[in-house]
């Protein structure tokens, strides 16, 4: 008889948040390449940077979902993995300021400030100075990010305990 774990439901809703952020993310993107990638980026899926502070799931998710969007997006390796890692370093330190409602969007605008940049440069070679792609990016991440991204949590924190809340089986 073979001898099987028993899959803990939160494990299982944890995978689930998870996917489902990612193919969220994924959805959000790709339609809206042309906008969504360059030096001057407004990507509508960053709004989802905020999730962290409701599921750590959303860490894994909102990775997975820019390294698909990129894979899909871009094809340049360094834009996929350091494009992909300023995603997941912004949803981590997002998801140490969840006690800090209106600062988790600040570690995904700053990650994607300090590395897009760079990525832009060495990977595409884009021409214009760094201090300038910073502003640019950073225009994109603040509004997309900060705005759309900050109504996204308002609007979810009134349903938090009906889309988040763990559930018993």
């Amino acid at each position: 008889m073979m001898n099987r774990k028993k899959v803990s439901s939160g494990a299982v809703l944890f995978t689930v948040q998870g996917a489902l952020i990612a193919a969220i993310y994924v959805a959000l993107t790709v339609p809206f390449a042309p906008i969504a990638f360059g030096p001057i980026q407004f990507r509508i899926s960053e709004a989802l940077a905020v999730l962290p502070y409701f599921t750590p799931a959303a860490i894994p998710g909102l990775f997975i979902g820019c390294l698909i969007s990129n894979l899909l997006g871009s094809g340049v390796v360094l834009d996929i993995v350091f494009g992909s890692l300023a995603t997941l370093i912004g949803a981590v330190g997002s998801r140490l300021l969840k006690k800090y409602k209106f600062l988790v969007c600040m570690p995904p605008i700053v990650a994607n400030i300090l590395i897009v940049p760079w990525v832009l440069r060495v990977a595409y070679g884009a021409p214009d100075a760094i201090w300038w792609m910073m502003i640019t990016v950073g225009v994109g991440e603040i509004l997309a990010i900060a705005v759309l991204g900050n109504a996204l949590l308002l609007l979810l924190e009134k349903y938090r305990m009906v889309i988040f809340a763990r559930r018993q089986a």
